[in-house]
């Protein structure tokens, strides 16, 4: 009931706001499990996408984001995402653990490969994540361009601005190989990767944003 409702009063607030171009739809399956791999903008990538798909998604999102603002959380908390605390050790197996359970029930999951925002509008490498999830659940991964999101909220701001938005989806992509194996984890994290940045048309920087971040 909350999912609905909130979709029915954000979906027509972004698209007057945003006018969201939307492209690959017909790639969504209609039923069944698939991992939504993409790219990620935006803080509200998280808001954009799920609610541009007419099946409903699941997220993983930081604890902040619901101890923060009352609305985001009962959004977020509405459209099925899961908090984590990223400051546990454990936190990142959690959150496969809890997207193999999200997998196995037929539903759709997202996730960000890059592990956190993009600090220059680049695309960053990749982490295994993703490939560990579809070797251990056989779900395809189908790769998702978010465009222009940064735009609208970009770091260090707290209020969207007007900017029109896309997002691009492509072909499922199905892998073979063990999700033991950390050159197979690398290899179809890689080719992943690769998928987003021809969707997204971002720059490739072959280290991880967090280590960017870090540096800064």
């Amino acid at each position: 009931m909350l999912y609905r409702t909130s979709k029915i009063v954000t979906v027509p607030l972004i698209r007057l706001l945003w006018r969201p171009k939307v492209e690959g739809r017909k790639y969504i399956p209609a039923a069944g499990p698939a991992i939504l791999a993409s790219n990620h903008l935006s803080v509200l990538d998280s808001f954009f996408l799920p609610a541009m798909l007419s099946r409903p998604m699941r997220f993983v999102a930081k604890n902040e984001y619901f101890t923060g603002n009352r609305l985001t959380a009962t959004w977020m908390r509405g459209m099925g995402t899961m908090p984590i605390d990223r400051e546990n050790a454990s936190a990142a197996q959690a959150m496969l653990d809890s997207a193999v359970e999200v997998l196995n029930s037929g539903e759709l999951f997202g996730i960000y490969p890059e592990g956190t925002r993009s600090p220059d509008g680049r695309l960053y490498r990749g982490k295994i994540g993703v490939a560990w999830l579809t070797l251990t659940t056989g779900a395809p991964v189908i790769p998702v361009a978010m465009v222009g999101t940064e735009k609208v909220l970009p770091p260090g701001e707290s209020r969207p601005r007007l900017h029109r938005i896309g997002v691009r989806i492509g072909p499922p992509m199905t892998f073979a190989g063990d999700a033991a194996s950390a050159r197979d984890r690398r290899a179809v994290t890689d080719e992943v990767m690769a998928a987003i940045q021809k969707l997204s048309g971002q720059e490739y920087v072959p280290r991880y944003a967090a280590s960017v971040k870090n540096a800064a």
